[in-house]
């Protein structure tokens, strides 16, 4: 049993390739998503950013933790917020501890100074979920959420938020309406059109701002050598 919760451990473990590989094409990748969004919105600066999908398993949350790397890397302030409080995976990605994270703070039993973790990329700290509530969508559209981003905005360049699925239940909509922008990560060869359709008309209608689509898991043939965009 302990060698299969090991194992799916190190499943969830994705791989910070801008971390490991910051030159490698899908690194450059990474940045170039980054300065599209940053040209995204010539008249609002983007302080608070979501991630999300329309379905599980399109690659969201790696996006979220590579596009947080990149801005680090760039000399930002960065918070990254595991706001899937379902079923969180960050702490996994960053190998840190999960007792104590967003849900805290949320319910004030501890400060978000108190409740940040580092990480080794310099200028990038985490708030993981904590436990896992009863009650998702009322914390994230609680006020004690708006005084959250209000905190973190005074100390963070950009804060990047990863969700839950659009299409699975209501927390992006909610989360999505209070960020300056969203991004929405579809999978090549299986996030079907009409889903991916849905998911931003979805988001739209709670006043969402969709900056933008990632096209994850694209085959793309450079200088006859294949590579996956965001599955190395």
């Amino acid at each position: 049993m302990a060698l299969k919760k090991q194992k799916k451990k190190n499943q969830l473990r994705r791989k910070l390739v801008t971390k490991t590989n910051p030159k490698s094409p899908i690194s450059e990748q990474y940045r170039t998503i980054r300065t599209n969004i940053q040209f995204a919105s010539v008249d609002e600066e983007i302080h608070t950013l979501m991630v999300t999908s329309s379905l599980p398993g399109e690659g969201k949350s790696t996006t979220a933790a590579n596009l947080a790397v990149v801005f680090a890397q760039q000399g930002k302030r960065v918070l990254l917020v595991d706001a899937d409080l379902r079923k969180p995976t960050m702490h996994y990605t960053f190998r840190l501890m999960n007792t104590t994270g967003l849900t805290n703070v949320l319910t004030r039993q501890i400060s978000l100074t108190k409740a940040i973790q580092p990480t080794e990329e310099e200028k990038l700290d985490i708030l993981v979920s904590g436990p896992i509530p009863p009650n998702p969508a009322e914390l994230l559209s609680s006020r004690a959420m708006k005084e959250f981003l209000s905190d973190a905005q005074n100390d963070y360049d950009l804060v990047i938020f990863d969700t839950p699925p659009v299409l699975a239940v209501t927390d992006a909509q909610v989360l999505g309406n209070l960020c300056n922008g969203i991004v929405l990560v579809v999978k090549s060869g299986s996030t079907e059109v009409e889903l991916a359709t849905k998911a931003k008309e979805a988001l739209e209608a709670t006043q969402g701002k969709v900056l933008g689509v990632v096209l994850n898991y694209k085959k793309t043939k450079e200088s006859n050598q294949y590579y996956y965009y965001g599955n190395e």
